[in-house]
């Protein structure tokens, strides 16, 4: 036998279980990436974070007709007691989000709602107080005068917060979390009369 031929034999023997190696960590890290996009979409897929309106509060109310001009007064707050569920096994951060309050479809009271972080599988409280801005009912001048004389006036409150779960540090999934709440104030019991409320969430 050329002795000319056993050199490249021996390195040609030697490089093929390099190579055998090489394939068996390739196919490896592409199942187990496979794996891991199978669990980020069945098994660790993201749910609904819900925002829920644990109770609203009439935490100030002052309403009168002045006289002899019969013009209408009227400071109103109501507080809000919110809670973000995330069901997640992953945490749920949302940044800042917004509260609303509309009568007859008019915007008349607006607040923020602060960023924060619901961990996984738990929740995070906050209140909001919304305030009537007494300017904003200008427009709405005619029914709020009959509805003040009448002794009960019907609010809506809309809460609004974006956030996003981030499944094993890579599959982002961003939601936004809604809550519409009608609600009737006694004027004249100065109590909160009814509330009803409804959630969606909306990716």
């Amino acid at each position: 036998m050329d002795p000319t031929c056993k050199p490249y034999s021996h390195c040609h023997s030697a490089a093929s279980p390099l190579r055998r190696c090489l394939l068996v960590s390739l196919s490896f890290l592409l199942l187990l990436t496979l794996l891991l996009l199978i669990l980020g979409f069945t098994v660790l897929r993201p749910r609904h974070a819900t925002t829920i309106v644990n109770s609203v509060r009439l935490s100030g109310l002052d309403a009168s007709i002045e006289s002899p001009s019969l013009s209408l007064s009227l400071n109103l707050t109501l507080t809000l007691d919110i809670t973000a569920n995330n069901p997640n096994h992953a945490s749920f951060r949302f940044g800042q989000g917004s509260a609303q309050m509309y009568y007859q479809g008019q915007l008349v009271g607006l607040a923020e709602i602060p960023p924060g972080e619901a961990k996984a599988e738990g929740s995070v409280n906050c209140v909001v107080d919304l305030t009537v801005m007494a300017g904003r009912l200008a427009s709405k001048y005619s029914a709020a005068y009959a509805d003040v004389v009448a002794g009960s006036m019907d609010f809506t409150t809309e809460t609004e917060i974006p956030g996003r779960v981030t499944v094993l540090g890579v599959l982002k999934h961003h939601m936004v979390s809604y809550t519409t709440c009608q609600v009737v104030i006694g004027l004249t019991s100065k109590t909160l009369e009814s509330s009803d409320c409804r959630y969606r969430t909306k990716f």
